[in-house]
């Protein structure tokens, strides 16, 4: 999906990551959506944990998720810190 620039915590330091899709409200408003690209899951690295299970980790901005819970924003990316 491309290489993106976002601005993570409060140190706002800006990192390379990669985006992996977008999180936004449904249609009601009731709940949030999350939509993840299959082809940048299955090329987002991973990590396994002590007890064997293999996870990926993702971010998303929360400031830019209460805009969405508040009404003031539509969407939101779902990123990926490349380390």
């Amino acid at each position: 999906m491309g290489v993106s620039l976002i601005d993570i915590g409060e140190c706002k330091s800006m990192v390379q990551s990669e985006l992996i899709g977008y999180v936004r409200k449904n249609k009601s408003g009731n709940v949030l959506k999350i939509s993840i690209s299959v082809e940048a899951f299955e090329n987002a690295q991973r990590y396994l944990s002590q007890d064997g299970h293999e996870y990926v980790s993702l971010v998303m901005n929360p400031a830019k998720l209460q805009e969405i819970l508040d009404g003031a924003r539509e969407v939101t990316s779902v990123c990926q810190i490349k380390e």
